[in-house]
């Protein structure tokens, strides 16, 4: 339930994007009354203000209030809203809670049955996995949260769904005190955004914060190979529920060709529409999650319906993404893969000789950790945007590189000039897309567009 303090004064919403706009009328749903604001003037924060406007809310473009937030009872904050930014910064002087949207949903979505994911990667596919699962399985499903629908839209919709699959950030996380999934799952954990935290162990402790609200009714749903989750769960109450690929007595296995649950074949690896052995994870986690959410999702048809589930998914956009293959040459988008474990993965699992598009904005990990992949399948990298200077000097010696600039065009021509039959053209940038591109997305579109033009 939305909390009675908050009814009785203001709450700020910082952010006019899509989801500091769902929050705004959902808080003026529940009784409310807000005040929302935007730094920036452009078209999405203007477009946003106008909405709330019309629908009777005090909101703002181009300027925060930073005294009226400072009063508010609770300070709402947007996704893409970094910790330091000034409104934020204001509210934590005056001891004014922040939340995230994902706070305010849940509360009024109180007694809603989710599956929360997190992790370094394999959030995304593994989120939508889940929920394709369940639909499979015949329940109507919502995927929400950072996967790309603010969970308060689902919460402003009147038809109720059975099921959520809720992916959460790290930054997500820190500022939603409320999360306590039916079932939670823990893809694996490398370093990432140290860009913006001081420490992987800062970023850790947010990721450790989907058990803040662990119990002995609690489900955690934990890669079996990856030491970094099994000791971030050890001591975690509630049931451990394990996937993995070489660990041993692990619940969901892939093993001789199979996908198996405690022993007995789901599907065959050669079924699963995907690319690499990362994705047999996320396919594993994303099964098991089903099938610890309720008893009835392990009965034998609904094993059979998983199964065909499986089959039937295909990646969502910039993930490992074929976008063609032209004159013997395969286009694969993997824009989502912005820090440097998530490249890893994908050079990994190529089978091609590969020109890779690395580069982005900088998040201060060492592009080192991408050397041996780099010998056994890269014929050469194109460093591009504001780190390619870095990239440069990290791989010096290891394959060759090219250093290129910010005109993305020209990055994507190098490489089809490049590319022989039999190659893979791969962008998986291992950074953030915020040089060039609004969003990782605009970014894979980009790469998607000037592919087809070869």
């Amino acid at each position: 339930m939305i909390k009675a303090e908050w009814k009785a004064g203001e709450a700020a919403v910082v952010g006019l994007g899509r989801s500091g706009v769902a929050a705004s009328l959902l808080l003026a749903r529940q009784g409310v009354r807000v005040y929302a604001s935007d730094g920036g003037s452009d078209a999405t924060a203007t477009a946003g203000a106008a909405k709330l406007s019309a629908a009777g809310i005090d909101a703002k473009a181009g300027a925060h209030d930073l005294e009226r937030i400072a009063r508010a009872v609770v300070v709402v904050a947007s996704p893409g809203v970094p910790p330091d930014a000034r409104p934020l910064a204001a509210a934590r002087a005056a001891g004014i809670p922040i939340v995230s949207e994902i706070e305010v949903a849940l509360r009024a979505l109180d007694g809603v049955r989710y599956i929360a994911i997190t992790g370094t990667n394999g959030k995304t596919t593994t989120t939508a996995l889940i929920g394709h699962l369940l639909r499979t399985i015949g329940k109507r499903v919502a995927d929400a949260g950072n996967i790309g629908t603010p969970l308060t839209e689902i919460a402003l919709r009147d038809d109720r769904p059975e099921w959520i699959a809720l992916e959460l950030s790290s930054f997500q996380l820190h500022d939603t005190p409320s999360v306590e999934p039916t079932v939670g799952v823990l893809t694996n954990l490398s370093p990432d955004h140290l860009d913006r935290y001081a420490s992987a162990s800062e970023y850790y402790a947010d990721k450790a914060l989907l058990f803040r609200n662990a119990s002995e009714k609690s489900t955690w749903v934990l890669n079996s190979d990856d030491e970094l989750v099994l000791a971030m769960a050890d001591g975690v109450a509630g049931a451990h529920r394990g996937f993995g690929i070489t660990s041993a007595g692990a619940e969901m296995t892939c093993a001789d060709g199979e996908i198996r649950w405690n022993g007995s074949k789901i599907l065959s690896r050669a079924e699963l529409p995907l690319l690499g052995d990362h994705n047999v994870m996320n396919a594993m986690a994303a099964s098991l999650a089903v099938i610890a959410a309720d008893p009835a999702y392990s009965s034998r048809r609904a094993l059979a319906r998983i199964a065909d589930g499986l089959r039937s998914f295909r990646a969502p956009p910039h993930r490992l993404e074929i976008v063609g293959e032209r004159g013997g040459v395969l286009w694969i988008n993997d824009s989502k893969a912005t820090n440097i474990s998530s490249t890893q993965v994908a050079i990994d699992g190529m089978t091609r000789p590969t020109v890779l598009l690395l580069g982005g904005r900088h998040k201060g990990e060492p592009y080192t950790a991408l050397a041996n992949g780099l010998r056994k399948h890269a014929r050469v990298v194109l460093a591009y945007g504001e780190s390619a200077p870095i990239i440069e000097q990290d791989l010096a010696g290891v394959v060759p590189v090219e250093r290129l600039g910010n005109d993305f065009a020209a990055v994507v021509a190098r490489a089809r000039a490049l590319a022989k039959p039999g190659d893979v053209v791969l962008l998986s940038p291992a950074c953030s897309s915020y040089d060039m591109f609004r969003n990782y997305e605009e970014r894979g579109a980009a790469f998607r567009r000037l592919a087809g033009a070869a």
